[in-house]
């Protein structure tokens, strides 16, 4: 079982950058499939970027295309969420996820695949 945990969220002005941080744990000896999720309250969660287990294929939600970025540090299995240019409806609870099943390689942030979730960290952006 894999056991990923956030970190790196906090409050940012509109325009502003933030680097979230994935610790993934447990038995990384394989390889296993990342994803970015985020939830505003009263919303549904919703996929923000995910990456292939070979890490060579990525997804991306529509509203975040071109100012996010995701990547993966294998040797210290940590995954990062870069994001640039935030706005206020990027605030959320963000939470990482890993995927080890046999659809770990597939890039889409489906809600529906077989995640294990961390327990999320604040975004929030405001003026």
């Amino acid at each position: 079982q894999l056991h990923p945990a956030e970190s790196g969220g906090g409050w940012v002005q509109p325009g502003g950058s933030l680097r979230l941080a994935c610790e993934v744990s447990g038995d990384t000896s394989d390889t296993y499939g990342v994803g970015w999720f985020r939830q505003a309250p009263g919303s549904v969660r919703e996929g923000v970027a995910c990456l292939s287990s070979s890490g060579t294929t990525t997804s991306f939600g529509d509203s975040v295309k071109g100012r996010f970025a995701i990547s993966k540090d294998n040797a210290k299995d940590t995954v990062y969420l870069q994001m640039n240019s935030l706005k206020p409806e990027d605030s959320a609870i963000y939470y990482c996820a890993v995927d080890g099943s046999i659809y770990k390689n597939n890039a889409r942030c489906a809600l529906n695949r077989d995640w294990t979730w961390g327990r999320g960290t604040q975004v929030t952006v405001s003026s």
